[in-house]
């Protein structure tokens, strides 16, 4: 389905990516429409698939995954079999939160968190190593998070 957004609908995007919560009532008066056409864009919204899922964001560090990891992954072969096998496996590792598919000199970047150092080394000999077509990892940890958002810019 396609839907062509306006100023409304980019202001209702906007403010459900910063309170996925907010009522239709508050939602409403936040863009200034009546509440039952607010709900009518929201189902529409969600449709058209430009709100792909509500989800809780949770602290990452009470939850004791203290660490944030971004791993470089240089694969032996770039062949479409290769590269299916690594990511299906890749989609099994929960500690990986991102996985992209990269140009350049390694072939994927993943994003995961761990708990501390010792927590990497298991999943680095345990997973990361034994991931399908695997030449070479090359790993950085994250000193200090700068800037963190789930929220797309939306002009």
């Amino acid at each position: 389905m396609s839907l062509n957004i306006d100023h409304f609908d980019k202001k209702i995007l906007s403010i459900l990516q910063k309170d996925g919560r907010i009522s239709n009532v508050e939602l409403a008066e936040a863009v200034h429409l009546s509440e039952s056409a607010c709900l009518r864009r929201v189902r529409a919204l969600e449709e058209a698939g430009f709100i792909e899922k509500f989800v809780t964001l949770l602290d990452q560090k009470k939850v004791g995954l203290t660490d944030t990891v971004f791993v470089h992954i240089v694969l032996k072969r770039e062949e479409k079999s290769e590269l299916l096998a690594f990511e299906n496996a890749v989609k099994s590792i929960p500690e990986i939160l991102e996985c992209y598919l990269m140009t350049g000199e390694f072939d994927y970047l993943l994003h995961l968190v761990v708990a501390n150092m010792a927590d990497f080394e298991r999943l680095h000999n345990d997973a990361l190593t034994q991931l399908p077509g695997v030449a070479r990892v090359n790993s950085s940890f994250a000193i200090r998070t700068v800037q963190k958002t789930t929220e797309l810019p939306l002009k």
